[in-house]
């Protein structure tokens, strides 16, 4: 009888630790890295967009809603990146407490300065972004701060963690520190890049990588000969890398590379959806040493 009265009280305080845990949803695995990172042992991460398909176009999924539906918070990128499955995938999970404007929901350029703001509202521009650039995670230090914010956040959520959540973003703001003037020292001479999209900006801004020019030839539409061709012609006389992401269609890439002479580098913009600090530290690592030519 004692033995099942000590196994009840055993199983009670797993069940009151289990239900203590923040269950996270985050948009992309990069959101559910810091997410992991800043939330530690205390919270639950559901990454809801893979690593290799472009946020900007996914649908809602059933998945997605299942989530969210159980989430005590949502971890976005924002600035519209998830804007066209986000918003119906919300509403399709039915939980209040994790709709746009409340406190279970962190949207994560709301929280930093922003570059390319203000662009006008209009799809004749391509696939823009008025509120700002998105891709904001090419650039460790305002992603140190986004991490602050989120500490923040989850202190709101669960106070008696609050300390904890602090301590977990000021190591991962330490751990970019001491990164830092190694990054900047490898890419203080590196000759620039053309992109497809323009996912690396921030990257380029941080560390003065000149920004040669972008294969498609206005945001979210696909390269044409012309524009490939109008590349070719302004940067013949230069040196310079060219990078896509795993999931760009390769042939622009090829075509400029074999026209300049320039290499061509395939690369991650996310890590992988169960990934950790040191992945995301990885992460910007190849990137460096790409667009340095190491």
């Amino acid at each position: 009888m004692m033995y099942r009265v000590w196994c009840f009280f055993v199983l009670m305080i797993f069940s009151v630790v289990a239900q203590a845990e923040l269950r996270v949803a985050a948009t992309t695995p990069n959101m559910g890295m810091l997410a992991r990172t800043v939330g530690g042992e205390a919270v639950e991460v559901t990454v809801m967009a893979p690593p290799d398909r472009d946020v900007h176009y996914l649908d809602a999924r059933p998945g997605m809603m299942a989530a969210l539906r159980r989430a005590d918070l949502v971890v976005s990128v924002g600035a519209d990146l998830e804007v066209g499955w986000l918003p119906a995938a919300l509403e399709g999970a039915n939980n209040r407490d994790v709709r746009m404007g409340t406190r279970g929901y962190f949207e994560a350029t709301r929280k930093i300065e922003l570059i390319e703001t203000g662009a006008a509202a209009d799809r004749a521009g391509g696939d823009v972004h008025p509120a700002g650039n998105p891709h904001f995670y090419y650039d460790p230090v305002r992603t140190a701060d986004v991490a602050m914010a989120m500490a923040e956040r989850l202190g709101e959520l669960d106070s008696e963690r609050a300390d904890y959540y602090v301590d977990n973003a000021a190591r991962f703001r330490a751990s970019v520190d001491e990164r830092m003037a190694d990054w900047q020292r490898r890419l203080q001479d590196a000759p620039g890049m053309v992109q497809f999209h323009k996912d690396a900006n921030y990257l380029a801004a941080r560390f003065d990588v000149p920004m040669l020019g972008d294969m498609e030839p206005l945001p979210g539409i696909p390269p044409t000969a012309r524009h490939l061709r109008e590349l070719v012609n302004e940067l013949r006389e230069r040196d310079g890398v060219i990078t896509y992401l795993v999931y760009h269609p390769s042939g622009a890439a090829e075509f400029l590379s074999g026209e300049l002479g320039w290499p061509k580098h395939q690369l991650p913009n996310n890590v992988s959806v169960d990934a950790d600090a040191a992945a995301y530290f990885e992460l910007i690592d190849r990137w460096v040493a790409a667009l340095a030519g190491e």
